[in-house]
This record gives structure tokens, C-alpha cells and sequence, in this order.
């Protein structure tokens, strides 16, 4: 009963104090001097009427910035799933464009190579790698039902990898060229010479440096054409590796142990840290003997 009257009372109030202003209003109409008691009224209406439309004012600013702060956040949420939908496309474009670029090398490889030789190229996929100094092989998902026999030669778009060393009917074993050792008598030595001077040069591949990441040629004539940078290739002789086969680029050379030959230090061009395609190489007899 109490808070009824007291609202009944604010109500009247308002409405009288709202009445005083309008008869105010009519009161002063067109005059352009207002009596002391009018000057008072209407400082106090607009004294409160600022104090009663600021707080008004920041209610609705409040709102309005809660209402677009919410659409904002929508916003960012949809900008936060394009942008995960974007980076997952972006990586799966890039793994295709990197595997369309590698498969575009593979062929311009293959094609370049059929301009050179009658060989014939099966691609095939590194499915182990053994890093075992005593057993160092790459195995790859081609065998013996595929036409693969012991000897044929395996090399990637960039250079030579190696020698079929073990076949089996799905699988085969090959020795990479970075197991080459004079001294073993499992190593087939790589009779080689320098691209575009085949009539000129000739020595043999015939080691591994570990630690330097280098090939050694040896048995140079002292009167070789051979230099730095040259690209050296498989001459063929020796019935084991093709003719043609990229080996590497020459790093330096200097004079033999006896000084009667020269020897060279080669860059493999084959990169053995990334073997995941490889090409197995048919010649026109199959360069396949059983060792």
C-alpha cells in the first residue's frame, strides 16, 4: 500500500512538473525577454533534462555497441573457419602442386632420355631405406613379376642411384653408388666420362666418401679434357652400367697417388637424403646378368 502511494505520488509530480513546462512554454511564446523565475525554470528543466539524456545516451550507445559486438563476433567466427578452410586447401594445393611438378619432371626426364637411348624407364616408390654401414640397400615395390633382374641399373630424374642387387617377386634390394669401395669385391666399379667429350675422357668411379658426400674418379689421363663443373656420365664400358647415366659434376682434380694419373672429386647428382621415386632401367638386352 505504502510503495503504491509513493508511485502515485512520483506520477502526480511528473505530471505537474511536465504541466509547468507546457504552460511555460505557452506562457513565453513569442517574447524576447523572460523574467528571472522563468530563466530559473528553464535552467533547471535543461539541468536535469541533461542529467536524465546522458545516462539514456550511454544505455544506448551500451546496446547498440553490444548488438554490433555480437555481429562482430559472428563475423570473426566465419572469417576463423574460411581462414582453417583456407590453410587446409592451401597445404593440399601445394602437395599437389609439388607432386604435379615432380611427376612433370619425371616425364620430361623420361622423354629427354628416349631421345638419347632405347632404354625403357619403370618407375618405381622407395619403400625402405636400411642405413646399416655393413648393409646399406634401398628397397623398392618392384620384383621379379614386374621384369626386374639383379644388375639393372636404378636412377632418379637428377642422376644414378645404383645396382638391383636382390630380387624377389614384389620387392628388390638395390646398392647404392654411395657404397662404392675400391676394395670390396661386391662393388662394381663405374667406368665413366664427361658429357660431350665421350671420345676424350674416361676414368673410373670407384669410391665413397662418407664424410665429404664425394665420389673419387680415378685412372684420369693427364691429358683429359675433363675441369670443374663438368657433368660426368656412365661411358657403358664394362657391360654393367648403361651408356648416359648421370653421375655427377665434377668438384675438383689433381694429380694421382703415382703421379702417372690424375683423380677427380664428384658431387652425386642424385639427392640419397630424399629417395622416394626412383626409375629401374631396361636396356634394349636388359643389362641383366645373375652376379
Amino acid at each position: 500500500m505504502f510503495n503504491w502511494m509513493r508511485n502515485k505520488r512520483m506520477f502526480v509530480l511528473m505530471i505537474v512538473f511536465i504541466l509547468f513546462v507546457a504552460v511555460l512554454g505557452f506562457s513565453i511564446g513569442d517574447r524576447k525577454k523572460l523574467s528571472w523565475p522563468e530563466n530559473f525554470a528553464l535552467d533547471t528543466t535543461g539541468f536535469f533534462q541533461q542529467w536524465l539524456y546522458r545516462p539514456a545516451g550511454y544505455v544506448s550507445n551500451l546496446v547498440h555497441d553490444l548488438s554490433h559486438m555480437r555481429e562482430v563476433y559472428k563475423e570473426n567466427e566465419q572469417l576463423r573457419i574460411a581462414a582453417a578452410a583456407y590453410a587446409r586447401d592451401s597445404i593440399k594445393y601445394n602437395g599437389m602442386e609439388a607432386k604435379l611438378k615432380d611427376l612433370q619432371e619425371d616425364l620430361d626426364f623420361t622423354e629427354r632420355q628416349k631421345q638419347l637411348d632405347n632404354y625403357k624407364y619403370l618407375i618405381a616408390q622407395v619403400v625402405a631405406v636400411n642405413n646399416d654401414p655393413y648393409d646399406e640397400t634401398i628397397r623398392i615395390n618392384l620384383g621379379s613379376k614386374d621384369g626386374i633382374k639383379p644388375n639393372m641399373v636404378v636412377v632418379t630424374n637428377k642422376g644414378l642411384v645404383g645396382l638391383i642387387m636382390r630380387v624377389d617377386p614384389f620387392f628388390s634390394s638395390v646398392m647404392p653408388i654411395t657404397k662404392l669401395n675400391v676394395n670390396s669385391i661386391d662393388t662394381k666399379l663405374i667406368a665413366a666420362t664427361v658429357l660431350g667429350k665421350e671420345e676424350k675422357s674416361f676414368g673410373i668411379v670407384d669410391n665413397y666418401d662418407s664424410e665429404t658426400g664425394k665420389l673419387s674418379m680415378s685412372k684420369i689421363s693427364e691429358h683429359d679434357p675433363l675441369k670443374k663443373g663438368d657433368t660426368v656420365i656412365t661411358s657403358g664400358e664394362g657391360g654393367v652400367y648403361p651408356r648416359g647415366m648421370v653421375i655427377g659434376t665434377v668438384d675438383s682434380s689433381q694429380v694421382g697417388d703415382f703421379g702417372l694419373t690424375y683423380t677427380a672429386t664428384i658431387t652425386p647428382a642424385a639427392d640419397f637424403d630424399h629417395l622416394t621415386e626412383v626409375f629401374v632401367v631396361q636396356t634394349s638386352d636388359l643389362g641383366a646378368e645373375t652376379p
